[in-house]
């Protein structure tokens, strides 16, 4: 356990520090993190019981350490939904004696399935027989579901991570059913979904044209606008500024974002809700494409979810600038310069035409579904279970 608490507290420090950012990493790191914390679990009376305070407790200082950093959370909340789902799918096969053999445990199980089990009339002769053998099959049943729980899960968590890694080719491979030829197409700063979105319709002999906005302060337009070029993309960099005057030539608008949160809105780079109201106005469809571990399972207006951060003034100006702005006439050294320097924007539904996901495409209506699907309302709240 103390390699793990090692692991723990590096992860905790680089989340703190900031050494970490991005959606993709930090969901990576995290399912990696949890994967050995499951591993070395030791097998107890309760083991999903066990499994479920360990991961939730890890969970809620990853969160502390970074709270905008929605991924981790995500994350916790996906591998406990994992252990629920396992749980309940082989409680299920032993209550109505179906056996666990191995070629039903491979991989995650089939909530449609599960489902028709524990909703199944019982027949006369099964309710009959079960109060005879109750006793003895409860015992068995408990011990077979805590030896196979473990390997489930474990199995269940790779096959998450390696949806993470493969997300991006995913959801890359349903570029040829929005970019259609000689389209133009709107995008905004630097993300490696629509990079790869945008190389996948190329490849496919989609000639189309590109116009991208530089992404203020940090400008990370100009790295994607030199990457498309080098695949001979007809790519044009444009100024913030411009998006609106160049939004009625553009067909369509695809952007990468840092959260998708329950309602359907989005958290991204600063100047994105500029780019989708610019878009609303003059009906160019908001397409966001984003892997499946960017859905939250929480509402913007909830107060455990931190929706931005004020990033250091120095993003914006230079440390010698700060000296023409103080006022030295007082004596008190008070700035009469206040700077704001926020990393996200908020981009409500109403603003969002379509999701691109690795599980296809689906309306800002339909995220409610996705997220009942992958997570479990008693999970949403890790704190609170913490403190209980």
């Amino acid at each position: 356990m103390q390699d793990i608490q090692a692991l723990v507290n590096e992860l905790v420090y680089k989340l703190r520090k900031r050494k970490m950012e991005g959606s993709d990493t930090s969901a990576q790191l995290t399912v990696e993190l949890l994967r050995s914390v499951i591993s070395q679990q030791k097998m107890s009376e309760n083991q999903a019981a066990s499994l479920i305070e360990a991961v939730r407790e890890i969970g809620v200082k990853l969160i502390a350490a970074n709270p905008v950093e929605l991924a981790v959370g995500n994350i916790v909340r996906r591998v406990l939904h994992i252990i629920r789902e396992e749980e309940l799918s082989l409680m299920a096969k032993a209550v109505q004696g179906m056996g666990v053999d191995d070629e039903h445990n491979n991989g995650v199980k089939d909530n449609d399935h599960v489902a028709k089990i524990l909703t199944r009339s019982p027949s006369l002769h099964s309710l009959l027989d079960s109060a005879k053998t109750s006793s003895n099959s409860k015992g068995k049943a408990d011990k077979i579901a805590n030896l196979k729980l473990k390997n489930n899960v474990l199995e269940a968590v790779n096959y998450l991570i390696e949806d993470i890694k493969i997300c991006h080719e995913q959801i890359a491979e349903q570029a040829l059913e929005l970019i259609h030829q000689n389209e133009v197409v709107l995008t905004f700063g630097r993300s490696r979904t629509v990079k790869n979105f945008l190389l996948a319709a190329t490849k496919k002999n989609r000639s189309f044209q590109v116009f991208v906005a530089e992404g203020a302060p940090k400008y990370q337009g100009h790295v994607l606008a030199k990457e498309l070029a080098a695949k001979e993309i007809q790519t044009t960099l444009i100024a913030d500024s411009a998006v609106f005057a160049m939004i009625s030539r553009v067909n369509m608008v695809i952007v990468g974002v840092h959260a998708v949160m329950a309602n359907g809105g989005v958290i991204g780079p600063v100047g994105l809700n500029m780019v989708a109201l610019a878009a609303k106005r003059h009906a160019v469809p908001f397409v966001v494409v984003a892997g499946s571990h960017k859905l939250c399972p929480l509402y913007p207006n909830n107060p455990e979810v931190l929706l931005n951060e004020m990033r250091s003034p120095s993003e914006l100006l230079d440390f010698g600038e700060f000296s023409d702005c103080m006022d030295h006439g007082i004596g008190n050294g008070a700035p009469l310069l206040h700077v704001a320097n926020p990393a996200f924007d908020y981009v409500p539904p109403e603003l969002v035409s379509l999701f691109i996901t690795d599980m296809g495409g689906h309306n800002p209506s339909f995220i409610h579904q996705l997220i009942s699907e992958h997570y479990s309302a008693d999970d949403f709240n890790l704190q609170q279970h913490t403190a209980s």
